[in-house]
């Protein structure tokens, strides 16, 4: 294989490993693999990461977005994924997801103060939210791409999911992992507060979702 059918094998393979740790459901969610400094590897739209195959996988430009190969059209949010990629230059993986617990915390409308040593390591002291807008527009990239920083590696968007990225498909990974950590912990002190104030209502709620 060349470089090319190489990235996309690995797009295939990081999608089913996301799905098998429930990050990834049906044909939600998107990931995005950097090939060179000009061109990148995408999901296909609308697409079961079970049954995805290297040639489905679509190839993109980074300036235009214009599709050089794949039998089936990109992700509808390529702009996302593309936006992180030339804002972080040595970025080689964006993956877009609606994780549980990260997703649920979104709908607070809040950005995600991240309390433990080691999440910070890797999430930053603080995970910001991006404003809702709906899937696939340039309203949502832009929405999030005004939060782009250099000292964080997740963005949180209102109602919808989260995008990670990092140096390495690993690391970009392991922000997925450790952001729904750290989302699970925040609701877990929320319930136990909520406990010692005897308020039954929330804490069922949040009961509820945390066993998803």
């Amino acid at each position: 294989m060349n470089q090319t059918q190489q990235i996309c094998q690995r797009v295939i393979d990081t999608a089913i490993a996301l799905a098998d740790q429930g990050f990834l459901a049906g044909t939600g969610g998107n990931l995005a693999l950097r090939i060179d400094a000009k061109t990148f590897a995408i999901t296909p739209s609308a697409s079961d990461y079970y049954t995805m195959t290297r040639d489905e996988i679509s190839v993109l430009k980074l300036a235009d977005l214009s599709q050089l190969a794949g039998s089936k059209p990109a992700s509808v949010e390529k702009g996302l994924h593309a936006k992180v990629l030339l804002a972080f230059p040595d970025c080689q993986a964006s993956i877009h997801t609606h994780q549980p617990i990260a997703s649920a915390f979104t709908l607070l409308n809040q950005a995600l103060t991240i309390r433990d040593d080691n999440h910070r390591t890797i999430l930053g002291n603080q995970v910001p939210i991006a404003g809702y807008a709906p899937s696939g527009t340039s309203w949502l990239t832009n929405n999030v791409a005004r939060l782009l920083r250099a000292d964080i590696h997740a963005c949180l968007m209102r109602n919808h999911g989260v995008i990670c990225w990092g140096k390495t498909v690993e690391e970009a990974c392991q922000v997925v992992t450790t952001l729904e950590q750290a989302a699970r912990e925040w609701f877990q002190d929320i319930l136990h507060t909520q406990t010692r104030r005897n308020n039954p209502a929330l804490i069922d709620q949040i009961q509820q979702a945390l066993a998803g």
